[in-house]
């Protein structure tokens, strides 16, 4: 159960942010998750979206790389709602059940291809240790370049920022399959 009342109809917000709610609905199909929260200040939740948005629709990253980041990152921070969603759009993406359930065991980047295990290095530097590792980085810079670096580190920094918000509330309202709960 949230910890706060969640915000999923229009109805409950004052008439001026309702286009707000609009958008967000318009852009991912309904509002829930994170958005349900951060709808109490309706101008990060815009903001957020906006954000979010291009992450996940108009990034030059491919979106096996996106799905893989957001499902490390929610992993490392044990984000039971952004883990559950995750699971299913990664499955979608490609990625494979093996690669899923490694991500869950938190199992070590020599378990993952080649091109899989610098993404989840990347992760789990970013978010355990603060930094990335001058053989992460120069691997990564050379695969992806600037702009693409750029962007996998912003989708990391989105998808812990989700995770913050959906942990400090307690908003889980996605349930994974059995064998991959956290």
């Amino acid at each position: 159960m949230a910890r706060i009342p969640l915000i999923e109809k229009k109805e409950l917000l004052p008439p001026e942010h309702h286009r707000i709610y609009d958008v967000i609905a318009q852009s991912r199909g309904a509002v829930r998750g994170p958005f349900t929260a951060l709808l109490h200040s309706p101008e990060i939740a815009d903001r957020t979206a906006h954000l979010g948005s291009y992450i996940r629709f108009e990034s030059q990253l491919d979106p096996k790389i996106i799905e893989l980041a957001a499902l490390v990152a929610s992993r490392e921070l044990e984000c039971r709602h952004e883990w559950a969603a995750h699971v299913a759009h990664a499955a979608r993406a490609g990625i494979s059940q093996e690669t899923i359930r490694a991500i869950h065991q938190r199992q070590g980047p020599e378990n993952f291809s080649f091109e899989e295990a610098q993404i989840v290095s990347c992760v789990q530097e970013l978010l355990c240790s603060h930094r990335l590792s001058e053989a992460t980085f120069q691997a990564l810079y050379a695969r992806l370049g600037e702009k693409g670096l750029v962007e996998l580190t912003a989708t990391i920094g989105y998808y812990a920022m989700l995770a913050c918000t959906l942990n400090a509330f307690e908003v889980a309202s996605v349930s994974p399959p059995e064998d991959l709960k956290i």
